[in-house]
């Protein structure tokens, strides 16, 4: 089954996607930074969204790490 049509799979990509845009951003700034718009600007949002919502986002990735490990 695809991540589209899993809601709890399609959760964590997103999750992953912020935390590995974040990450990387922190590494390498000027990768992640010199794209805003189109497509490529989606990572930057990711990223911003990462650095901006960091406590919400871990607390979203503890949940989901909870969820895995239990009930799944």
């Amino acid at each position: 089954m695809s991540a589209l049509f899993n809601f709890q799979s399609l959760l964590s990509v997103v999750l992953l996607l912020i935390c590995t845009c974040t990450y990387l951003r922190s590494l390498f700034p000027s990768i992640i930074d010199r794209n805003k718009t189109g497509f490529a600007g989606t990572f930057y949002k990711c990223a911003r969204i990462g650095e901006r919502k960091s406590p919400y986002v871990s607390f979203c990735c503890l949940i989901m790490a909870v969820n895995l490990l239990f009930w799944s």
